[in-house]
């Protein structure tokens, strides 16, 4: 046993790989602690940390293997996607879904198109300049996230909106690479294989979905009481870890898993508390990914290839700013927004990688373009913080320089986008419904009908014999029946359809269609079964009967069951969003019980409860207040209410909902010069002849309201005093201060 430890640690090569992990972590704490004191974006601390570990940097040891490295930094880009899902659940990304899908179909298309004239214009190759454009036309998520999150800009209006368009790009990727291993082995584009990479893909998001909904919540829920911080962290990572592997192993990427898997926790009420004990490991593994990154900066192919990288990486910051701003003032954003949105576009990052490595699998890719990616990967990703940055004071200067006629224009255009007449907005939920109810019964009747074609049928034809291929049809259907009974019945109710017929009777023959495409779908689900069971005359024959039969028999009892699933669906679903509004909650007639996690720009922050007002003034009681790990139950007046706290709420819904968003309320908008707590320290000033404060008392000098300073000490001669309302400040006085040494310059 001790012979065959050695053996496998030689072969992992254990010490090296500690070795390179804390080489380069010492770097990055170091860096990041300059970049901090610098008061500069913590991201690009870790790039030049890469860069000083990489052997390109001489004057230091490099990692001992690279290989290493990419390891840990693959992790990273796990899990920081699956931190991007938990914070941008799947009803935010339905939401934001065509904002999403418009800018990021734009910006791709555009991006191609550029790089295409860009790689011609360098003497490329058609091929070479398709791949370059592809290459380009990729934001980086990963890149993106850190710098919203160390900018403190993640919860401006902007951002979630950003998060949907790299998450829609991400998945136009995996069609990308279909197209592009069709046109680099076939010269052409294969589209039977580009509809099935389409088909898999939104298969695999559909199933997860529903299964992920319909189980994580009620398990984490049944195992409540047992899920500590330590039992949280090993469970939320196991998950997410084991989604990424599943999505590797259905051919997608296995961050694409992982970003699914927060998702779909992402709804569930422990979201909060599974960000929180996540966060150190991200910002663990997060590092690593963004020091690798740092790691293929070559001063040598910087200095060779300047031109190319400094064209490629000017496309890079005009092409994805203005393609991303267009695309989102033709959605209905404001101009705001929409600058804001397309100066966080400017960049490309890790699927530009993967794009170039598969080009050079292919053969087909040149190989100088390799590195040219990567050098204007590196340098868009240091630019990246300036850009986002720079969406507001670039908004400011187009507003006060944009003609009077086009500012009216596009605001009468985002006003008009985003109001629609009633029937307009009725119609529109009914077919969001009806899509959507489509799409979730369809994928869960594909599965059953593969899983039982594929692994069902070969068992039963063993335990049954002869009888095995009716025995799994009868099965089959029978756990089909309630999906397809869903899948028939209208997704609107009988009001609203009324209510669009009465407004136009044009409305009433879309309707019929919805229907009978639905039906269609329905019906062909059980044919395909049974022909594939049987012959095409008995599939046909009997999958009619069977549909029929299904619809006429058992509708009662099947659409009960249905609307049972459907609503422990639905209450999964938006599990965090009832319990922080307690509408499913009812305690008696219309009093609710909410839960509600107290924000730091809550009025409330630091009063007793007594002085809150929140009875009075919003009708509320608080009934506990979860405080940590530890539950104050019937809290009483002189309690306080402290950043952090889980207030549980009684009262109605209106009340509720009032009080809601200033609970959570969140200083998210704070202006970039707002001072923070490390701007203020123990600093000595000395008084000159011209100082303003000279001969001025203490309650006179302003250094409390304006210079906002507290004066703790007077040094005069060779004593000190402690200075009170009436004392005078005189010429070279040592005044000792608690303020912000910038501030109190002036001073002197």
């Amino acid at each position: 046993m001790i012979i065959a430890s050695s053996s496998a640690a030689a072969a992992l090569d254990i010490e090296g790989l500690i070795f390179d992990l804390a080489f380069i972590l010492i770097l990055g704490g170091a860096t990041t602690l300059l970049f901090k004191w610098l008061k500069q974006p913590v991201v690009l601390g870790y790039i030049v940390a890469g860069f000083l570990a990489s052997p390109n940097f001489t004057y230091l040891p490099s990692v001992s293997n690279e290989a290493n490295i990419s390891f840990w930094a693959e992790i990273g880009i796990i899990v920081l996607l699956f931190s991007l899902g938990l914070e941008f659940s799947f009803r935010k990304l339905l939401n934001a879904g065509g904002s999403a899908v418009v800018t990021a179909l734009l910006n791709i298309l555009g991006m191609i198109g550029v790089g295409y004239l860009i790689g011609h214009g360098l003497g490329f190759t058609s091929i070479n300049s398709i791949f370059l454009g592809c290459m380009i036309s990729m934001a980086s998520t990963t890149i993106i996230i850190k710098a919203l999150n160390d900018l403190g800009l993640q919860h401006r209006r902007f951002a979630p909106l950003v998060f949907a368009v790299l998450i829609v790009e991400d998945l136009f990727a995996v069609v990308m690479m279909v197209v592009l291993s069709s046109i680099a082995i076939n010269n052409t584009v294969a589209g039977g294989e580009m509809l099935m990479s389409v088909s898999k893909l939104v298969f695999f998001l559909l199933i997860w979905f529903v299964v992920g909904v319909f189980v994580l919540p009620s398990a984490l829920n049944a195992a409540r009481r047992y899920l500590n911080q330590e039992t949280l962290l090993v469970v939320s990572m196991g998950l997410c870890l084991g989604m990424a592997i599943f999505s590797a192993y259905s051919g997608f990427s296995m961050a694409l898993g992982a970003f699914v898997m927060g998702s779909i926790l992402a709804g569930t009420s422990f979201a909060e508390r599974i960000e929180h004990v996540v966060s150190p490991v991200k910002d663990l593994f997060g590092s690593v990914f963004f020091i690798s990154v740092g790691m293929m900066v070559n001063p040598a192919v910087l200095v060779e290839y300047w031109g190319p990288i400094l064209l490629i990486s000017v496309a890079v910051v005009i092409g994805g700013s203005t393609f991303g701003t267009l695309g989102m003032l033709l959605t209905g954003q404001c101009l705001k927004v929409s600058v804001e949105a397309g100066l966080s576009l400017t960049q490309i990052g890790e699927f530009s990688f993967i794009i170039a490595t598969l080009g050079m699998s292919l053969g087909v890719l040149n190989a100088d373009l390799y590195p040219i990616i990567v050098a204007v990967s590196v340098l868009t990703t240091f630019t990246t913080p300036y850009f986002i940055r720079l969406g507001e004071p670039l908004y400011n200067f187009i507003e006060r320089h944009l003609p009077q006629r086009l500012h009216y224009l596009i605001d009468r255009y985002s006003t008009g986008a985003s109001t629609e007449s009633e029937t307009a907005v009725l119609w529109r939920t009914v077919l969001k419904r009806y899509i959507w109810r489509i799409m979730l019964y369809s994928a869960v009747l594909g599965s059953v009908v593969m899983i039982s074609l594929r692994w069902v049928r070969p068992l039963f034809d063993q335990m049954f014999g002869g009888w095995g291929t009716v025995v799994c049809a009868a099965v089959t259907l029978a756990v089909m029946a309630p999906f397809l009974l869903a899948l028939s019945y209208p997704a609107s109710k009988r009001t609203e359809r009324n209510r669009l017929v009465a407004a136009n009777a044009r409305f009433d023959a879309p309707l019929v269609i919805m229907t009978i495409f639905r039906l269609l779908i329905a019906l062909g689900f059980i044919v395909y079964l049974l022909v594939n069971l049987f012959t095409i005359a008995i599939g046909l024959s009997l999958g009619i009967a069977i549909f029929l039969l299904i619809v006429v028999v058992f509708s009662k009892r099947l659409r009960r069951q249905m609307r049972n699933m459907e609503t422990k669906f639905l209450n999964n679903l938006n599990e965090r969003e009832l319990r922080r509004s307690g509408r499913n909650n009812n305690l008696v007639s219309n009093i609710h019980l909410a839960f509600m996690q107290v924000g730091y720009a809550c009025p409330f922050v630091g009063e007793r409860l007594s002085h809150s007002q929140l009875r009075s003034k919003y009708g509320a009681n608080i009934a506990t207040i979860q405080r940590g790990n530890t539950v104050i139950p019937v809290p009483g007046p002189e309690t306080r209410i402290f950043p952090g706290d889980i207030l549980g709420v009684t009262g109605t819904e209106e009340d509720i909902l009032r009080l809601l968003p200033l609970v959570e309320a969140q200083e998210s908008d704070a202006p970039a010069d707002t001072p923070r707590a490390d701007d203020y320290k123990l600093t000595s000033i000395q008084l000159s002849e011209t100082s303003p404060v000279v001969g001025k008392a203490v309650a006179q000098s302003g250094i409390r309201s304006d210079y906002k300073a507290l004066l703790v000490s007077i040094g005069r001669g060779d004593g000190f005093i402690t200075p009170e309302a009436d004392t005078k400040l005189l010429p070279h006085d040592v005044l000792w201060l608690v303020g912000s040494p910038a501030k109190l310059a002036s001073l002197k």
